[in-house]
């Protein structure tokens, strides 16, 4: 029997241990199982050898638990439903076969059409999954679209009239080429939806059930996911058929060779902490977090000042000047990138040591792909929290989520001495005093209420009739008598 054919077989039987209705014991002799005895290397995947070269050649030998399950199930055409936390190699688990199939794919190409699709949420993550397709497909005659908001439609729309084999898009601007019919997907027979939980954050669900409605119906489809709440559940149900399921790891759990500390501090000392925070850890690149659009600009301007370049990059931002920001993050121009969460799963860049939390998610899930910057292709990591006494709860749904509780660091004193928030008591709650009523205020004399001292006005009559103006001219309106017989 060929080696890769018995391995992709022991990796199917070796997927049913993942379920819930199996023993600790049993996941565990199968797991050891699988490092004893299959999948070494890429080259025991199947895959063709023009991007086996590939993938040497940018220095890869051992594929990751994801990309071990994930590649030989998707080169059997099965539907996938991967659960997998962010930096474990799940762009490259469904690239590298999508690359093999357009290979051995000899059917022509129709214009307006691509072979296969793939939804990101964010620009950001679109426009890396594209730089993979490119790197991995060096040795392989491809093409490949990206199809994103913030830029212009027209030199898409000129992309797509040709025909192309991948396209990478975000819902929103696909949606409206499929509007203008600038792009048909009945052709399409390979479908990847990539970080499905975060498009149904962004409310994009919807879209992509109208996209799917029009994708062939003889198609691959490929749902990856870091969490699987309900709705995506039933969004698997309704456009998966038969899938395996493969989960590398525990939902919401973080890499565990990242480094998680907090520190208690008052809000208006979060900017100077982190500057001091910046200067003493010996980070080779940073990345800052915060809630809100208006605090990353904030936050970049103060460490601009501090003597600390940084980037900033958020919703509000062009695509250009996204682009930009984070080429310079790449290249190490800049060593400090503040952004939102809508861009945390769409930063892609080797070598992050540090993750620093400005201001804690109001979703625990969030936290989870924060920290996943850091910490990549099993290097380690460090992610720095910074709490105020309003956020207490958020980081109590963290350490609930991620099920551990995160490692609590002294904050310093503040500049009039007085002990640090993570020493100070929790004020006492305040009963809210309930107003008495008051009585009608009196209509004439002084006081509190009173016409000081003017004569009370009138009570209006109701249901006084309405006379003419005097001194109008104007007789009162009369009904004319009906004439007589």
């Amino acid at each position: 029997m060929p080696r890769g054919t018995q391995a992709r077989r022991l990796i199917y039987a070796s997927s049913l241990t993942l379920r819930e209705d199996y023993t600790a014991d049993l996941r565990d002799q199968a797991r050891n199982h699988i490092e004893r005895h299959i999948l070494k290397q890429f080259k025991d995947l199947g895959l063709a050898k023009n991007i086996l070269h590939a993938v040497s050649a940018e220095g890869y030998a051992k594929p990751t638990p994801i990309q071990t399950q994930v590649i030989p199930t998707m080169l059997e055409g099965r539907d996938i439903v991967g659960i997998a936390q962010t930096g474990t190699g799940k762009t490259a688990a469904f690239v590298l076969p999508i690359l093999d199939k357009i290979m051995h794919d000899k059917t022509p190409l129709q214009a307006k059409s691509c072979r296969a699709l793939i939804l990101a949420p964010t620009r950001e993550l679109a426009a890396q999954i594209a730089d993979s397709i490119r790197i991995y497909g060096k040795q392989v005659h491809h093409s490949v679209a990206v199809i994103v908001g913030g830029v212009k439609p027209s030199p898409q729309i000129r992309v797509l009239k040709r025909g192309v084999d991948i396209v990478v898009a975000t819902p929103g601007r696909l949606e409206d080429h499929l509007s203008t019919r600038a792009i048909r997907l009945d052709q399409t027979t390979t479908v990847v939806l990539d970080e499905a939980d975060q498009m149904m954050d962004m409310g994009f669900i919807p879209a992509v059930r109208r996209i799917m409605d029009k994708t062939s119906k003889k198609r691959q489809t490929l749902l990856l996911s870091a969490t699987m709440p309900k709705q995506i559940r039933q969004l698997a149900s309704a456009f998966l058929t038969n899938p395996a399921e493969i989960a590398v790891a525990k939902q919401s759990r973080p890499v565990e060779k990242i480094d998680q500390r907090v520190h208690f501090i008052e809000k208006s000392n979060k900017r100077r902490f982190m500057v001091d925070l910046l200067r003493e850890e010996k980070a080779d690149r940073t990345i800052i977090f915060t809630r809100t659009k208006h605090m990353a600009d904030r936050v970049s301007r103060h460490l601009d000042k501090a003597g600390l370049p940084a980037e900033a990059i958020h919703g509000n931002k062009s695509q250009g000047q996204r682009q930009r920001a984070l080429d310079a993050f790449k290249k190490g121009k800049s060593r400090i990138l503040v952004a939102t969460d809508i861009a945390a799963r769409g930063i892609d860049v080797d070598n992050v040591s540090h993750v620093i939390n400005y201001e804690l998610p109001n979703m625990p899930e969030a936290y989870v792909h924060r920290i996943g910057r850091t910490a990549r292709a099993g290097k380690a990591g460090v992610a720095i929290s910074l709490c105020d006494g309003a956020e207490r709860s958020y980081l109590r749904d963290i350490e609930k989520v991620i099920g551990r509780e995160l490692t609590k660091e002294a904050a310093p004193a503040n500049d009039t001495g007085a002990p640090a928030l993570d020493e100070q008591p929790a004020p006492p709650k305040r009963k809210r005093r309930r107003r008495k009523p008051q009585g009608r205020a009196p209509q004439t004399g002084q006081g509190p209420g009173s016409n000081d001292g003017r004569p009370p006005r009138k009570p209006r009559v109701k249901g006084k009739p309405k006379t003419a103006k005097s001194g109008s001219g104007r007789p009162p309106r009369r009904r004319n008598k009906p004439k007589a017989a």
